[in-house]
Order: C-alpha cells, then sequence, then structure tokens
C-alpha cells in the first residue's frame, strides 16, 4: 500500500453492497477496510486511522446511530457518510445531529454516484 492512499472504512453488513463498493472505491485508488457490524467499525477505528467511514444504519451488534455516537466520543474529525435504506426524515435528522456529514438513500443512490460522493468529500 502506498502511504498517500486514502483510507475509507465501509460499515456495511450487506454483504453484496459492501463487497460492490469494496471494488468500487479500491478500483478508484482507495485504501478500503470493510466491518460487516457496528462492533467491528468501532473496533477498527480503535486500531487504525480513517480518512472517511461510510456507513449504514440498519446493522447487527451496534446499529450506525449507536457507532456514529461513540465514534465522535473519541472526539475524532473524520467525516462519516450514512448509506441506508432507512430515508425518513427523522433518520436523516439524528444521523446528521449525532455527526454525520451526508445521508444517502442506498436504493436511489448508484455505485458511481457514491464514489463521486466520496471523492468531492475527500477533496474538501
Amino acid at each position: 500500500m502506498s502511504p498517500n492512499k486514502q483510507k475509507i472504512l465501509v460499515a456495511e453488513d450487506e454483504k453484496t453492497l459492501a463487497k460492490a463498493l469494496m471494488l468500487k472505491l479500491t478500483k478508484a485508488g482507495y485504501d478500503v477496510t470493510e466491518a460487516h457490524d457496528g462492533e467491528e467499525a468501532l473496533a477498527l477505528t480503535a486500531a487504525n486511522t480513517y480518512d472517511l467511514i461510510l456507513t449504514d444504519l440498519v446493522m447487527p451488534k451496534m446499529d450506525g446511530f449507536h457507532f456514529i455516537t461513540e465514534y465522535k466520543k473519541k472526539g475524532v474529525h473524520t467525516p462519516v457518510i450514512v448509506l441506508s435504506n432507512l430515508g425518513q426524515d427523522e433518520d436523516v435528522k439524528k444521523a446528521k445531529e449525532l455527526g454525520a456529514v451526508d445521508f444517502f438513500v442506498k436504493a436511489s443512490t448508484s455505485l458511481a454516484k457514491i464514489l463521486e460522493l466520496v471523492e468531492s468529500r475527500l477533496k474538501s
């Protein structure tokens, strides 16, 4: 791995989507780590630093809301983007109040669009 590769953590329990995100982001030149639940994601953030985190909200062991809450308690300023099929206004509002910088509904956001959003967030 080259030292200037930006690191992304993908916390997603849907293995098919997680794999597709990993492939898309890796092909774009990012160093991507995968977690399949909130607890695993939190453990990975304790051992590594990331430039960006993509998280689902509905995951086993620890949901995305709890993950964001626990992660932000560390005082880290890594941007967190939520990708979820929960698209209700209250879910979006809660995620952003907890510290998410963006919120996208998986069912209506293509992988190409996610890559575009990741790239623009990492450049800013």
